[in-house]
């Protein structure tokens, strides 16, 4: 199974440094690299909410970064040079002086962002990714799918890659794989925005499947101009196709002539295929310009 987490090194509890060895172990460190100062006290719930999560992503980046904890109780003196007046706060230093931070504990995928503000992008190569992305762009998700397996294989977490590889899954006629891998990652990972757009090109998949033979709806639209059911089922099975443009062109053509049917079924469906298709794509650039004239003209 893909997407099964491998066996990784757990991430190392974070260091502590006092007002002692601060200099030592901070300001004179980032002069090689990065360092990050957590902070805490241990009466401090958001602390200890904080501490595994900040251990995990500093881990991540393969030792472009140090972690060191302060306890402000012990060593108030640091934290109040610094002007940190409520806990968890982190500091980044770089050369010697503080250069960016945050106050609270931040999800995850907010403190990988942080971190790549300080060393660049954390996880797998952005040429692999970008090698996939053309490979579904050519209509070869076989293709993407050899080149993401070891990718997601090796770090089941890099959320931009299990995207990408659900989507290839989809596009490659395996909607109800993608589906089951999907269904056993953790609630909050698939929450992530970067799992939005194969959520929806799976959501679509689910659809497309119940809504017969295309050669069919297109006679009970011929029949029936205004059968804005068959149009809709239409559109949700071009789309399966990979007839983007004229998938979009059914539901703006239902919009057009019923802008309330289905409590706004039509537009809101046009939206689910954006997100399925990405705002690059340019069935979803050329639809959102037929869609933003039909609202505001």
């Amino acid at each position: 199974m893909p997407l099964a987490p491998t066996e990784r090194p757990r991430a190392a509890p974070a260091k502590e440094t006092t007002s002692a060895t601060f200099r030592t172990d901070v300001l004179t460190a980032s002069m090689q690299q990065p360092v990050l100062v957590d902070f805490w006290a241990p009466w401090c719930g958001p602390c200890k909410q904080l501490a595994p999560i900040l251990e995990k992503a500093v881990a991540a980046t393969d030792g472009k970064v140090l972690l060191y904890k302060m306890n402000i109780d012990e060593h108030p003196q640091i934290a109040g040079q610094l002007g940190i007046q409520s806990i968890p706060a982190v500091i980044a230093f770089d050369r010697g002086k503080a250069v960016d931070g945050f106050v609270g504990a931040l999800p995850e995928s907010q403190i990988a962002a942080f971190l790549e503000r300080l060393v660049g992008p954390l996880g797998v190569d952005e040429s692999v990714l970008q090698a996939a992305e053309e490979a579904m762009s050519r209509g070869e998700p076989a293709e993407a799918l050899a080149i993401l397996t070891p990718v997601v294989q090796s770090d089941p977490e890099d959320l931009k890659a299990v995207g990408l590889y659900l989507r290839a899954l989809v596009a490659d006629d395996r909607a109800a794989e993608a589906e089951a891998l999907l269904a056993r990652l953790p609630d909050d990972m698939r929450k992530d925005a970067r799992l939005a757009q194969a959520i929806a090109a799976i959501d679509l998949a689910a659809q497309a499947g119940d809504v017969g033979d295309t050669a069919a709806l297109k006679q009970r639209v011929d029949a029936d101009p205004n059968d804005h059911q068959a149009r809709f089922d239409l559109a949700l099975a071009l789309n399966a196709q990979g007839a983007r443009a004229e998938a979009a062109d059914a539901l703006l053509d239902i919009f057009r002539r019923d802008r309330a049917w289905n409590e706004d079924g039509a537009r809101k469906q046009l939206i689910q295929f954006f997100e399925s298709w990405g705002p690059l794509d340019p069935a979803t650039k050329g639809a959102r310009r037929k869609l933003s004239s039909m609202l505001f003209s």
